[in-house]
């Protein structure tokens, strides 16, 4: 069995190809994927070459954690069904290609358990679940507090801030640097930051990936506060120390969503709590794949580019 797929070989070498899967064992689906999404953080990193070593990385690579498609076959034992509408968070399956992500391929084999049933009314934008789920968890859980003051309007960072409404909590305020990217906020401010003279935050999110910022989130943050790591960073994180010991400041790291994060994401997508609209701004047919990279990781207009596998063989 072969799949159509996304083929990075090396920095800013990428195609799209044919790649043979591996055989689906008796705990295994077989997905025909329909939308997959292009991550600006992670998978970024590896087309420009500057991730550090990670388990389970190397050349060459199918890329895409944000994947949705449809159940083909499936065992009995596996409990889904033929036609069943699933999210998928990658697949290892390919022979002769590293399957870190491997979501951006035409068809998948991927064990039962790692894949959630998703509404078919999410259509393209059921891929966007990952970012979901990767904001519910750095916000989610004992200790940990809604952020008031998020930096950076990506995707992420308006995830942090309608998950942040729909808790029920107060209107956070986010930073953003590029004018065209303030656009597109429903209940909360987005402010240039040198027009912020606040110094009392105590939550503040960061889902730029920018080691640059610490020392301003420092400063504007009040005695004792917290600055979360949401995003992924490829350089070493560092700081001033005497501001931050006369702050006392707190710094904590979010790791990757668990599916509980998942089911809670979904399930306040479903009832309406959480909305996924307007964060799409891009598709592009599969097979126009190393055009759609290129301006997924170049065009600050581009907040999400998904990928559409429908006519892909």
């Amino acid at each position: 069995m072969e799949t159509t797929a996304v083929l990075l070989k090396g920095p800013r070498d990428l195609d799209v190809g044919r790649l043979t899967l591996t055989a689906p064992g008796e705990g295994d689906l077989v997905v025909d994927i329909t939308h997959s999404g292009i991550s600006t953080g992670t998978e970024k990193l590896f087309w420009t070459g500057q991730m550090p070593p990670f388990p389970g990385m190397g050349y060459p690579l199918v890329p895409g954690y944000e994947a949705v498609g449809e159940v083909v076959a499936a065992a009995p034992a596996t409990g889904y069904r033929t036609g069943d509408r699933v999210f998928v968070p990658g697949a290892n399956c390919y022979d002769g290609a590293f399957g870190l992500f491997g979501g951006a391929a035409s068809r998948v084999v991927t064990a039962a358990d790692r894949v959630t049933r998703i509404d078919p009314g999410f259509g393209e934008s059921g891929a966007l679940l990952a970012l979901a789920a990767t904001a519910r968890h750095a916000m989610a859980g004992l200790n940990k507090s809604v952020p008031d003051l998020i930096v950076g309007h990506g995707v992420l960072g308006r995830l942090l801030a309608r998950l942040t409404m729909a808790a029920g909590a107060p209107a956070p305020t986010v930073w953003e640097t590029d004018p065209g990217r303030r656009t597109g906020a429903t209940g909360y401010q987005v402010i240039d930051p040198r027009e912020d003279e606040r110094r009392d935050y105590m939550s503040v999110y960061d889902a730029s990936g920018s080691v640059d910022v610490l020392n301003d989130l420092v400063a504007c943050m009040g005695r004792g506060g917290e600055i979360v790591l949401a995003g992924f960073y490829s350089q070493p994180i560092s700081f001033a120390f005497p501001p931050a010991f006369m702050k006392e400041a707190r710094f904590r790291v979010a790791a990757e969503w668990t599916r509980d994060d998942l089911a809670a994401t979904r399930a306040l997508v479903e009832g309406g709590s959480l909305s996924l609209d307007g964060l799409i701004t891009h598709t592009s047919d599969a097979a126009d794949a190393p055009a759609a990279y290129q301006q997924a990781f170049t065009d600050p207009d581009c907040l999400k580019m998904i990928l559409n596998w429908k006519d892909a063989a």
